[in-house]
Order: structure tokens, then C-alpha cells, then sequence
């Protein structure tokens, strides 16, 4: 149980925390909402205890062990799989003591302890959460070096997953993740088997995977039962009665007040007038709540074109080596909103390029209307943003020739107010910085919009602007969003990247959800298209000689643990009627040995069948 009480905590002055408290029962799953600058993420780190407390406590049991993302997994040579197996820290040391240790009864305590913790498991269980995160078994042994820091920040995310810790606290987790990583997400974290604290703006997350919602709050702390969708309504629902009854108070003080105000000065109404005036003192006002934030995204209206807007007839695009995408023939007209679905890596930025011209096709043709604005938004460009300009000198090297009042009215329609546009971009929070970077990308109001991930960094109340927005827009949109409340809202086409093809998913977001969820391997593993074998250069075979190496390692040290395992399972006193539970303990811990001896066996063949055919 995490038992907040009383806490009190200021920063630079300023109160986030005075007398809050909730208590979460084990093995709950909480999402931690409000305001952005309220305080949610300085609640994670009193929790972990990396800030002190000016007041009040913090408890778990004493023996809980609290687990985050901190930050992303470091660019080395380990692989992604040991990465994430070193993150179990008890399980490596009790490993590293089983090949010292000489004193029997350790020996014993260290192989039972193992079992308990599911160490012969370990591996497949690793495997499963890196795949669910978009690795495939070939990538789960490559070096972490070879992938990029948002690639690595998953690999964190495996980590700490895997490690199971009593309480664990994730903050914007699916920030980094595709649609179909942040589905698994979900679904991982409803079977997750103790405590969830987690900080989220994904509707769908919050709905899906939790089953409370902790509201921090002018500096308070409440717990309301239920996802966030009746969360939401309870409070629109608290906020219509508190502002109700505070217009009635009101009404009652004006009352009084005008009686006197009339009175005051007559004698024969002298104890009256003062009788009232008592009744206003102890008439305490009521301020109104409030009202949730009317968050605005004013995108310029572009005029209207003759569809098609943009034609693809048999185009192919890539990168200089095979298509990545090939046989294309699509449509687009300016009022379609189309989401584009598939698993990371099957192609859709590169169709997004395409379209937005960023890429040339290697075949076919790409025919766009003459007169045809493009907007492009990808969330690495919020990382391209000048941190010493401020938003308005973003603006006015733009629009040199444009005065001061209608270029902070454009920002003023971002939700950029005076203090934001005045101050430097390294300064802003991130949900600004995306505010910004839309801004700049629909600046010449465009017929056709390409929104690459535009949700992340941006508040529940600024992606339900964002869906206003777009549905009011009347040039085309293009949809590469992890948010399914946003898809759900917005598109009314579906387009599935699948396989090098880019063909029409007639079916609805629920049931390519469930699809994605399925757990038929065909349908987890989407198709990579064909790429023409060439000669593996002397460093990709060395590489690959060290993959096989480390397969065989693990087989070796496996190896090792079924004969120990196997010696407990000899002892005959273990078959005591006695100790039929324990018996029964120690043969499920030697089934799951061998799941992963199945699973460390595949492993090393598609290593030594990937060197076979880099060598011949």
C-alpha cells in the first residue's frame, strides 16, 4: 500500500503540495492527472525520495521495491536482450554468486531463490516485453549502440518492466511508442500483478489500463474510482453543482448587502441592518470552480481546390536500395482525414515523405495539384526549434513584413499567450514546444496537413482542441498517431502500411486493436519487404560470430541450472507427501527451464543460420 499523508512541499516558493493525501491499495492501477506545472512529476520523485518533504510522509512497506524510467538505456555494445535482463539486478547477482559459490546450503538458498523469481523463465519473459515494444528477435541481439535514443528509451521501458518492481511509476510512457507499441503497453499493464502509479494524457491508456484516477489539484490530492472517462464526467458534474451554489450564495450576499445598504442610516431599521450584516460575515462566498481550460488551435482556412488534391499511380519510394514501398496507387482529396496504420518500421514516415514531397519515387508517378500547400508535422521537429529564439522570432523570420499585434494574435491562437511568445524556447514545456511547431507547420494554411505523432507533449485538454481543430479544418489530414481517441475522433479512413503496400483497412480501429493484440505469431510479426542478398562485409561477420557466441553462452549457463535444478528434483526426500507443494514448486521452475531452453535454442540456430549464410 503507498500511503501519502498530510505532504507539503514548495518549489522556489511556490506551494504544489499543502496537506494532500490519498492512499493506493496494493496491486492497484492509478493514473495521475492534472494540470500541467501542478506538480504530477515532483510527486514521482517525493515518492522515490529524491526530493525531500517539508511536511508530512510518504510510506510503502519496508521491504517494496519502487521502479521508473529515469532515463534511456546508454549507447553501448550490449545487447538489447542482456540490457534488459541486467535489469533485474537480484537475478544477475544471485547468477554471478551460482558459479563462485562452494558452501552447499548457499548453494541451496541461491538455486531456491532463483526459482522463486522465475530466473529459468527470465529470458522468454525478456524476449516477450522487448517484441511487445517493437524489437524482433534478430534486433533483440543487436548492440544498443545501434539504435537511436528513442529506440533506446524503450529498451529502459523493457527494463524496468521487466524487473516487476512493487510500485511501479511511469511518466508519459507512451511518448516513444508507436500505436502499437502503446496498445501492448495496455495490455500489459492491465495483467501487471502489483502496484501502478502513472502519469498520462492517452485517453485511451487511462481508460484501458487503470482502474483509478488520482487527481492532483489546487495542491490537493483525490481519488476517484473508475477509468477516466467517468472520472471526467463525475467532475463536470461536481463543477456544475459547485458553480450552482455558489450563484446562489452570491445572490443571498447581494440581497443582504442592498437591505443594508438601504437601512444602515434609519433608526427605527437600525437592529435589522445589523442583524444582516452579522448574516453576511458569517455568509462565506463560495468561489466558482474553475472551468476545465478552453484550450484553442486556430489552423488558417486554405481555399478550395479540384480534387484530387494529390494522385499516386503505381509510385515506389525508398531510400536508394529496394522499395520500401511499392505498386502505390492512392488518392487523396481535401476533405479526406486518413490515419495510417502498421507496425513501426513497415513505412509509414516514408509514405508521409512521400507525400509531402520530402521524398521523390523511384517509380510511378506523384501528381499533385498545382496550386497544392503542404503542412508537415514529425515530433522530431519540436527538437528543431532555435531554444535561445522566442516563439515570436520564430514568427517574424517567417513573416518579416507582418507587425508585432497580428503575429502574437497567430501565436495567441496556439494557446502562445504574451508570457510564451516573449520567452525563449528552451524555457517552454514541451506541450508549447509542440504548440509552436503546429503553429509553424500550418502557417501558410495548407490543403493538405501530414501530422506525424502530433500528441505527445500536448495535455488531455489540448489533444481534445487538437481533434476540434482538424474536424473543423477543411483541407486533407494525414494521421501517424499512438492516440486511438484521437484517430477514433478524426479519421474516417483507414490506410494499412503492410508488407512494402498501402491498401484500404476496411474494418474499424476496435478491431484492428484486437488484431494487434492477437497472439498468433503471423499476426505480430508484420512482413519486411524483400531486400536482395548481398556479401555480409568482415566487421557484420564478426559481429555476427560474437551474436553466436553469446547464444551458446546462454545455452552453456542453462545447461548448468538444469543440472542443478535436476540434483534438487534427485533428492528422494523431496517426494515426502509432506512436501508435495514444494515438489510441485520445483517442477513447474523445471518446465519453465525448459521453455527456456526452447526459446535460447531458437535463438542460437537463427544466429548460426544468419553467420551460415553471411559466410557462404
Amino acid at each position: 500500500m503507498l500511503r501519502i499523508d498530510t505532504i507539503t512541499y514548495n518549489v522556489e516558493g511556490r506551494p504544489l503540495f499543502e496537506g494532500a493525501s490519498a492512499t493506493i491499495p496494493t496491486g492497484h492501477k492509478v493514473g495521475l492527472v492534472g494540470r500541467n506545472g501542478a506538480g504530477k512529476t515532483t510527486l514521482f520523485r517525493l515518492i522515490r525520495g529524491e526530493l525531500a518533504l517539508e511536511g508530512g510522509e510518504i510510506s510503502m512497506p519496508s521491504r517494496a521495491r519502487i521502479g521508473g524510467v529515469a532515463q534511456e538505456v546508454p549507447s553501448s555494445a550490449t545487447s538489447l536482450l542482456d540490457t534488459v535482463l541486467a535489469a533485474d539486478t537480484e537475478r544477475t547477482a544471485l547468477l554471478a554468486e551460482a558459479e563462485t559459490a562452494t558452501d552447499p546450503a548457499r548453494i541451496a538458498d541461491v538455486q531456491s531463490r532463483l526459482a522463486d523469481i522465475g530466473a529459468w523463465s527470465a529470458e522468454a519473459r525478456a524476449s516477450a516485453i522487448l517484441r511487445g515494444l517493437g524489437f524482433d528477435a534478430e534486433a533483440q541481439l543487436r548492440p544498443c549502440s545501434d539504435f537511436s535514443g528513442g529506440w533506446r528509451m524503450r529498451v529502459a521501458l523493457a527494463g524496468v518492466l521487466f524487473s516487476a518492481p512493487d510500485l511501479l511509476l511511469l511518466d508519459e510512457p507512451t511518448n516513444y511508442l508507436d500505436l502499437e507499441g502503446a496498445l501492448w503497453l495496455e495490455s500489459y499493464l492491465a495483467r501487471y500483478p502489483h502496484t501502478v502509479l502513472i502519469i498520462s494524457h492517452d485517453r485511451g491508456l487511462l481508460n484501458r489500463a487503470v482502474g483509478s484516477i488520482l487527481h492532483l489539484d489546487n495542491r490537493k490530492l483525490t481519488l476517484w474510482n473508475g477509468p477516466y472517462d467517468q472520472f471526467a464526467r463525475q467532475m463536470a458534474e461536481r463543477r456544475a453543482l459547485q458553480a450552482a451554489e455558489a450563484k446562489k450564495i452570491e445572490a443571498r450576499r447581494a440581497h443582504l448587502q442592498s437591505f443594508v445598504d438601504r437601512f444602515k442610516a434609519k433608526a427605527s431599521k437600525a437592529v435589522q441592518a445589523q442583524s444582516r450584516v452579522k448574516m453576511l460575515e458569517k455568509l462565506q462566498p463560495i468561489t466558482a470552480p474553475e472551468e476545465a481550460r478552453k484550450v484553442v488551435f486556430t489552423f488558417p482556412e486554405p481555399e478550395e481546390l479540384s480534387p484530387p488534391i494529390v494522385n499516386l499511380e503505381g509510385a515506389a519510394v525508398g531510400y536508394g536500395g529496394p522499395p520500401v514501398l511499392k505498386r502505390l496507387s492512392l488518392r487523396i482529396d481535401q476533405d479526406d482525414r486518413i490515419a495510417l496504420l502498421g507496425r513501426n518500421g513497415e513505412g509509414k514516415s516514408t509514405l508521409s515523405k512521400l507525400l509531402a514531397g520530402k521524398l521523390q519515387p523511384s517509380e510511378g508517378r506523384v501528381a499533385r495539384s498545382s496550386k497544392l500547400r503542404i503542412g508537415y508535422f514529425a515530433q522530431h521537429q519540436v527538437d528543431e526549434l532555435h531554444l535561445d529564439e522566442t516563439p515570436l522570432q520564430h514568427l517574424q523570420a517567417l513573416r518579416p513584413a507582418e507587425g508585432q499585434v497580428k503575429l502574437r494574435a497567430r501565436l495567441a491562437g496556439f494557446g502562445l499567450m504574451a508570457d510564451q511568445a516573449d520567452t525563449v524556447v528552451g524555457r517552454l514545456s514541451g506541450g508549447q514546444k509542440a504548440r509552436l511547431s503546429l503553429l509553424l507547420a500550418t502557417l501558410d494554411a495548407p490543403h493538405l496537413l501530414i501530422l506525424d505523432e502530433p500528441t505527445n507533449h500536448l495535455d488531455i485538454e489540448s489533444r481534445e482542441a487538437l481533434v476540434e481543430a482538424l474536424n473543423d479544418y477543411t483541407g486533407a489530414v494525414i494521421l501517424v498517431s499512438h492516440d486511438m481517441h484521437l484517430l477514433g475522433l478524426v479519421a474516417d479512413r483507414l490506410w494499412l502500411v503492410k508488407g512494402g503496400a498501402v491498401t484500404p483497412y476496411t474494418e474499424d480501429l476496435d478491431s484492428y486493436r484486437k488484431m494487434l493484440l492477437a497472439s498468433d505469431d503471423e499476426v505480430k510479426t508484420a512482413p519486411k519487404p524483400v531486400e536482395k542478398p548481398r556479401k555480409a562485409s568482415r566487421d557484420e561477420i564478426l559481429s555476427l560470430r560474437a551474436e553466436l557466441r553469446k547464444c551458446e553462452d546462454r545455452l552453456t549457463r542453462l545447461a548448468e541450472m538444469r543440472e542443478k535444478l535436476s540434483a534438487i528434483l534427485a533428492d528422494p526426500s523431496l517426494y515426502d507427501d509432506s512436501r508435495i507443494s514444494e515438489l510441485e514448486g520445483w517442477n513447474r521452475k523445471f518446465a519453465e527451464l525448459e521453455e527456456a531452453e526452447q526459446k535460447a535454442e531458437a535463438l542460437w540456430l537463427d544466429a548460426q543460420e544468419r553467420l551460415d549464410a553471411a559466410e557462404t
